[in-house]
Order: C-alpha cells, then sequence, then structure tokens
C-alpha cells in the first residue's frame, strides 16, 4: 500500500469532516449530535470508558445510519470523571486491550444496525499521549490491526501513531484542528494555556480552508509548518460546534473541495 504523504501530494480535493459524538452519559446530557450530523461526514463514537453507555452508542449509531454518517470508534482512558482528558500510565498490554474492547463494543451495536465501522480515532490524552510515545501507539495499532487491518487510524501528520501505522501497513487518515493553536513542533497548544483554542468562528474556518488547499498552518509564535490533512475535527462539546461545522462544509464546498467520508478516499 503506498503511503498516504505520497497520496496526497499537491492539492487536496476531498476532505473529511469529523466530530466526537455520543458523549452523553444515563441522564447526563452532552454535544448536539442531531445537528451536527446534518454537517460532518463522520462521527467518532464514544465507546463507554470517557463518555458514552451502551443506549447512547446504540442511539448515536442510528442517528449516524439515518443522516448517512460514517461511523468510527473513539476509545479513550477508562476515566469518565475526567472526560478521558486526564494523563494515565497503564501498560501497554492494558492500552491494547483497552482499544480492542472498546472497538468491538461499538461493532457489535453497528452490526446489529447494518453497519460497519469505517475508522478508530483515539481520544483525549490517549491521542495526546499516543501522538508522541511510541510504546501507546503500537499498542493502539496492534488493536487495530488485530480486529481488522482495513480499519482507518485517524491519527495527527507526522506522530508516532502516523509513522507506526504506516510501518503496520494499516491505512491512516491524517487530521487537524480547525479551533485548536500549533506549536511550532506540529502539536497542539495544551488545552491549560490562554491561547489553547480558536475562539473566531471566522478564523477557524480561514485555517482549515488554509491547512487542506495549502497545506500550511500558522503557529502560535507566528511560523508557518507543512500539515497534510484529510479530516478536520469538530468537537462536540464545543459551543460554537454546530456553526462551525455548518461554516467549514459550506467554505469547502465554495472552494471546489468536495466533502466526503474517508472510506471513500483514503487506503485506496
Amino acid at each position: 500500500m503506498p503511503s498516504l504523504t505520497t497520496v496526497c501530494e499537491g492539492l487536496v480535493k476531498f476532505v473529511d469532516l469529523n466530530a466526537d459524538s455520543g458523549e452523553s452519559f444515563g441522564r447526563w446530557r452532552l454535544g448536539s449530535d442531531e445537528e451536527l450530523f446534518r454537517y460532518v461526514t463522520s462521527a467518532n463514537i464514544a465507546c463507554g470508558f470517557h463518555a458514552g453507555d451502551p443506549v447512547v452508542m446504540r442511539r448515536t449509531v442510528r442517528l449516524a445510519k439515518e443522516m448517512g454518517v460514517a461511523i468510527g470508534a473513539h476509545p479513550g482512558f477508562p476515566d469518565l470523571m475526567g472526560f478521558g482528558r486526564r494523563a494515565m500510565e497503564v501498560s501497554v498490554e492494558e492500552l491494547e486491550n483497552y482499544v480492542l474492547y472498546q472497538i468491538g463494543a461499538l461493532h457489535a451495536i453497528a452490526r446489529a444496525e447494518g453497519l460497519e465501522l469505517q475508522h478508530v480515532k483515539p481520544h483525549g490524552a490517549l491521542y495526546n499521549m499516543a501522538w508522541a510515545r511510541r510504546d501507546y501507539a503500537e499498542a493502539i495499532v496492534r488493536a487495530i490491526k488485530l480486529f481488522s487491518p482495513r480499519l482507518i487510524l485517524v491519527a495527527p501528520y507526522g506522530s508516532e501513531m502516523h509513522r507506526v501505522a504506516e510501518e503496520a501497513g494499516i491505512p491512516v487518515a491524517f487530521e487537524a484542528f480547525a479551533d485548536r493553536n500549533y506549536r511550532s513542533d506540529g502539536r497542539l497548544v495544551p488545552r491549560t494555556h490562554p491561547q489553547a483554542l480558536v475562539k473566531s468562528v471566522d478564523e477557524a474556518v480561514e485555517r482549515a480552508l488554509r491547512m487542506v488547499s495549502e497545506g500550511r498552518v500558522r503557529t502560535i509564535d507566528g511560523r508557518d509548518i507543512d500539515i497534510v490533512v484529510h479530516t478536520i475535527c469538530i468537537h462536540g462539546d464545543s459551543p460554537h460546534a454546530v456553526e462551525l461545522a455548518k461554516r467549514l462544509r459550506q467554505r469547502f464546498e465554495e472552494a471546489g473541495i468536495r466533502v466526503a467520508p474517508l472510506r471513500e478516499f483514503v487506503g485506496r
């Protein structure tokens, strides 16, 4: 299988919009999945560890089916209290099994509704730790490959997850964040930093368009760095999530960039 870096040389004519979804739990409600699914093409569905529960998972899968949105597992650390955003030190054996367990849980519900999984995107602190930690990246990739080597891993360009996935021969889709600021090393500015978020929807939309069409992003210290993007993330718990998704889809289509699920242009 050719490197996706090679596949993406030149102007990117496709982009996926993904949303973290299914993050309610019991009587606690979070996000606006019904509204978001009007504009996104892929949904990362929480699998019960950092958010979600079996009822929410099935409801979200049914909604995605109704709206024509591709689905993927959004595995995180077992951290409901911290919404999966607290770093955890676990063994690689534990982590591999955590990820495999969560993929399997969503797969069972998806099959019951006549759907197949498209991708896996780690959540929160797990995503950020596996960005730089090869042992965590390897555990995630092993779990995916054991389940199905056809599943697409959603990961940042240049991350350890990217490198390990390509070495293992599983497809990887490069993700960027319209509403987050970047450091010069290509990593996201930590959420604890006062400038972590891009608060203007207008600015976030134009940044996303530039990332996809030019392969460049302006960092927090004013530098331009290279980036490859297949999919733009929209955080479902953001207060401007629906507006951002709507504006992104409109702006990409105006620019002649087709918005489509990852399965239509990644890993082929």
